[in-house]
């Protein structure tokens, strides 16, 4: 098989969603072709070398031990395919899922590389990033697009089973203990790896020869928080341009923010109510 349906049946998805809740992920193989990733591999190097051209360094020294991590922002400026992921249906079919909702906002983009020699950046969450403690729901969620097989020695992103119910700082395991916990996520090119914004992870070390590790992390979160890139200001006006009606929601580039977008317990807004958007 090189491909799946654009969504998961309703079958699917529920089994889905109850292995995200049970286990704070999901895997989902084949949601593109091994030929797809291929091709979205090559136009990354290109993008790379599109991002250095506008002065985006691609090593942070603050972020990465060496210069064997190849990271790259602002995708959806660079390349129109990586535009075309980040609303890909099956992401976002479980992003809703995992969020339980139908709103919410592309909080980044990004891709990083794990070349040979690459070694590991350090235990974080994606929400804690974003979101003081207590992180009681899931209000984030990463979709790890898997452009090459992923597996430990070549650096697959390593998760502490269960951390996606850690709701303060005084539950997070560091140090020696930390390490004897780590998982890694195994899947072969084409899969997605949806992750809670909960689960403590970290970028694993890439001990092979000569294998490059390239994985997407798509991040999406809950409406009311702000995302981590400002897309009204990273996404050039040509880009923007092209985006339709839903896409610049998803962005946050149109004039209202989360206006109607946000619904609490008054009667003000409410799930389901239609609310008029300028």
């Amino acid at each position: 098989m090189t491909t799946t349906t654009e969504t998961l049946t309703p079958e699917k998805l529920a089994e889905a969603k109850a292995n995200f809740k049970k286990d704070g992920f999901v895997i989902i193989p084949n949601v593109i072709s091994t030929e797809k990733a291929k091709e979205v591999l090559d136009r990354l190097w290109k993008a790379r070398d599109e991002s250095e051209r506008r002065g985006d360094p691609t090593h942070l020294a603050w972020l990465d031990p060496n210069e064997s991590n190849v990271r790259v922002f602002y995708l959806m400026n660079l390349d129109p395919i990586f535009l075309e992921l980040i609303q890909h249906p099956t992401a976002i079919q479980i992003v809703k899922a995992a969020l339980e909702s139908d709103n919410f906002l592309i909080s980044n983009f990004t891709a990083n590389i794990a070349r040979p020699g690459s070694k590991s950046m350090g235990l974080h969450s994606d929400l804690s990033l974003q979101c003081p403690a207590p992180w009681e729901k899931t209000w984030a969620a990463n979709v790890i697009w898997c452009i090459t097989d992923i597996y430990e020695e070549n650096g697959a992103t390593m998760y502490i089973p269960g951390s996606h119910q850690w709701k303060t700082p005084d539950d997070v395991i560091s140090g020696e203990e930390e390490k004897k916990l780590y998982k890694p996520f195994e899947a072969k090119a084409g899969s997605i790896v949806v992750m809670d914004g909960r689960l403590w992870h970290n970028s694993g070390s890439n001990v092979t020869k000569d294998v490059d590790r390239a994985l997407l992390f798509g991040a999406y979160n809950a409406p009311f928080l702000r995302g981590q890139v400002n897309w009204a200001v990273g996404l050039s006006d040509e880009v923007k341009a092209t985006l339709s009606p839903q896409m610049r929601d998803w962005l946050g580039v149109n004039r209202d923010g989360n206006l109607g977008v946000v619904t609490g317990e008054n009667d003000v807004f409410k799930e389901g109510k239609d609310v008029p958007r300028n």
